[in-house]
């Protein structure tokens, strides 16, 4: 007697992807597990998980009707997998590029002191760091734009108030497009 696992296309697809969520979440944890470990090198780590990443957010996209709390799956189908959970539905993002977004918010943070001139070119290299930005990133050029006219600047010379009222909103129009780029966490 032939035993069928569904009942038309639709539910076989659904079970298709449980299927693919699930292997998705089961190789993050391998992944996240040889990382720490120090069994994978960090670039091959990086590349992967950023892979995997991708998967899982358009995956968990389609199934967000299905399947509306990742965690909750993971329970259902008795997964252990805390690392991947961490790294797919909190972090969003590789190990290795953590360090990387705490730099850069930590360099917008600072950018509202005097030594604007320093922490511009600091966040600007945190950002063209960032494999998760584009090359055309509103941040990034406005900060090349600002770099090139604080340099043509003396040390001593002063931001006008207009200068210094654009300077802050360009940061702030940056920072938000910054952090709408992040990924977010539960997708």
């Amino acid at each position: 007697m032939e035993v069928k696992l569904w009942n038309d296309k639709r539910e076989r697809e659904m079970y298709e992807n449980f299927a693919e969520l699930y292997a998705i979440i089961k190789a993050t944890e391998k992944l996240e597990k040889a990382y720490i470990r120090d069994i994978i090198p960090s670039s091959e780590y990086e590349t992967e998980c950023q892979k995997l990443i991708a998967h899982f957010k358009t995956l968990a996209s389609t199934l967000k009707d299905i399947v509306p709390s990742i965690e909750r799956f993971a329970d259902t189908y008795k997964m252990d997998c805390p690392a991947a959970i961490n790294r797919l539905v909190t972090s969003g993002v590789p190990a290795t590029v953590e360090p990387g977004c705490c730099s850069c918010l930590s360099n917008y943070l600072g950018c509202h002191c005097g030594r604007v001139h320093p922490l511009l070119s600091d966040l600007s290299a945190s950002l063209n760091k960032l494999s998760i930005l584009p090359p055309d990133f509103e941040g990034k050029t406005k900060m090349k734009e600002w770099i090139s006219r604080l340099s043509k600047m003396g040390a001593a010379d002063e931001l006008t108030e207009q200068q210094a009222r654009q300077l802050h909103f360009d940061l702030e129009s940056s920072y938000n497009s910054f952090m709408a780029a992040l990924p977010s966490a539960g997708t």
